[in-house]
């Protein structure tokens, strides 16, 4: 499912037109965005959250070349953490 899927769904359920359907979902995008850059975290109760997940500077190995070292800086990566009720829907 695409983005453009998601937004032809909510205008269909919500009887909105698409061009609102688009505005909401890029505006909750943005949202989480924001919440995410500035270190924080988004629960969506049932769904799940969107939380930052820090990963330590580690040293590594050039694909191309297995026997040059390289240092993987540390860095910040957005995570997702299913909630119960979709992790029930699922199964």
């Amino acid at each position: 499912m695409t983005k453009a899927d998601i937004i032809a769904a909510v205008a269909e359920k919500t009887e909105l037109s698409k061009k609102a359907s688009q505005e909401a979902l890029e505006a909750i995008l943005s949202t989480i965005t924001t919440e995410l850059a500035n270190g924080g975290s988004v629960t969506l109760t049932g769904f799940g959250t969107f939380k930052i997940s820090a990963r330590k500077a580690r040293t590594g190995v050039n694909p191309q070349n297995p026997s040059q070292k390289i240092e993987i800086p540390a860095m910040n990566l957005p995570a997702f953490k299913a909630g119960k009720v979709l992790k029930d829907a699922v199964r």
